[in-house]
């Protein structure tokens, strides 16, 4: 079994993350999947699926969660902070760059050449990871069956994301009541079952460390990350009044947090109506641009918000200069996008540990598993669709993304390449395809 990790060792994975979690949740999700249960072994392959269950009923991005999650396994609760900032940080401060360089200049050629050349390799990865994941989860018959309902129900039917899931773990409630066999499977992560070098460092087998779950604890936690939460926005409130920009991006944002289920995708549309229309905080198209920035940009998706309070900020500035304001309306929105992630985790992880073992549990979050795994195809379909025919129709199809995507894929699956290698390489092909 390896060591465990070192604060500093896993401080330097979170920020290396950072940097590389291109693709939106489904490429991210695959990143931690190949890093922290393949390549490294922290983290045990049930035990990650597991906690990606848990992020996916949670409000909020599910893929920052997820590393709340590990980082929280790992090193309690500043591995979590740790691994939940650094998630984000990288991100927040390359969007606030390409926001000023947007504002200040408009498009730089050779940075869309780069981001060009990064989108076939954010797409092998997504392929990749929906291969992975599902060659560990769908392991019967009815696990297949789940997945294919998923894809079908969300990418057909347009079914909304919470009730594909919260529809799965209903299914695996009653599955594992009726039919247990189907829906409850013998770990392969216990020690008799390998030998210690493969076995993870927090292993499914192995006990959770001692953080009950109780009360005032519970209490605690929403003292401290609601006071976090809900500061800023009193603050600002005082100071520039409840109709200024910065405090009705606050509330605003603060609200959709609250309503983020499904992820990005979910709540775009929601987001962009009231931004555009209501608050008049940015054009239809700079909200088209800003989701370009952050579908190309490491991070999650719903990083597109901080363009959002930056552009609002800018283009409304009040007493303030326009880049202050917009500083501020970025950091702001940023800021209660994010701090709820780490509430409903450190919130609900310890409650979710201690129930590990429980077979009805088990049966829900399997068949939860299995429907991410439909969901992930619906995202890497869905990006794929769009990477390689972006006019959506299969006429312009975009010969360089789908030769570049292919080779992506099969230094990934097939050869094993180091993930960030072929990140570079793709960002270097598209620069040269686009410039030279």
């Amino acid at each position: 079994m390896p060591a465990h990790p070192t604060f500093r060792e896993a401080l330097k994975f979170w920020l290396k993350l950072g940097f590389i979690s291109f693709g939106g949740p489904a490429g991210q999700i695959a990143i931690m999947q190949t890093e922290l249960v393949e390549r490294k072994k922290w983290i045990g392959q049930e035990r990650f699926l597991h906690a990606l269950n848990f992020c996916m009923l949670l409000p909020g991005p599910e893929a920052q969660q997820l590393a709340i999650y590990c980082g929280w396994l790992l090193h309690r609760t500043w591995g979590g902070i740790v691994a939940g900032v650094l998630f984000v940080l990288p991100s927040a401060a390359i969007l606030w760059v390409l926001s000023y360089v947007y504002v200040a200049y408009g498009a730089v050629p050779w940075i869309a050449a780069v981001f060009y050349g990064l989108k076939p390799a954010v797409m092998a990865i997504v392929f990749a990871a929906v291969l992975r994941i599902g060659g560990k989860a769908l392991k019967n018959g009815v696990m297949w069956g789940i997945a294919s309902a998923a894809f079908g129900l969300i990418f057909f039917l347009k079914v909304p994301f919470p009730s594909i899931v919260f529809g799965a773990a209903a299914a695996g409630f009653a599955g594992g009541r009726f039919a247990p066999k189907k829906f409850i499977f013998a770990s392969g992560h216990d020690g008799a079952a390998k030998t210690p070098s493969d076995r993870a460092v927090i292993d499914d087998a192995a006990e959770s460390f001692s953080v009950k779950p109780t009360w005032g604890r519970a209490l605690r936690v929403v003292a401290v990350c609601g006071g976090l939460w809900a500061a800023p926005i009193i603050a600002v409130g005082v100071w520039q009044g409840w109709a200024g920009t910065l405090a009705q991006e606050g509330l605003f944002f603060s609200k959709a947090a609250m309503v983020t289920f499904g992820g990005a995708y979910a709540v775009l549309p929601y987001v962009a109506q009231q931004a555009v229309v209501a608050h008049g905080w940015l054009s239809a198209p700079q909200m088209l641009d800003g989701l370009a920035f952050a579908e190309t940009t490491p991070g999650p998706l719903i990083m597109v918000l901080q363009f959002v309070g930056f552009m609002g900020g800018f283009q409304h500035p009040g007493a303030l200069s326009p880049l202050m304001a917009a500083t501020l309306g970025a950091a702001f929105t940023t800021w209660v996008t994010f701090v709820p992630c780490f509430l409903w985790v450190f919130l609900g992880a310890p409650y979710l540990e201690r129930l590990r073992g429980q077979k009805l549990l088990t049966a829900a979050l399997n068949a939860v598993t299995a429907s991410v795994v439909g969901v992930i195809l619906n995202l890497a379909v869905w990006f794929g669709w769009h990477v390689i025919a972006p006019t959506e129709t299969w006429v312009g199809v975009d010969w360089f993304v789908l030769a570049t995507g292919a080779a992506a894929f099969m230094a990934l699956h097939r050869f094993k390449v180091n993930l960030i290698v072929v990140i570079a390489a793709s960002g270097a092909a598209g620069l040269a395809w686009r410039l030279v």
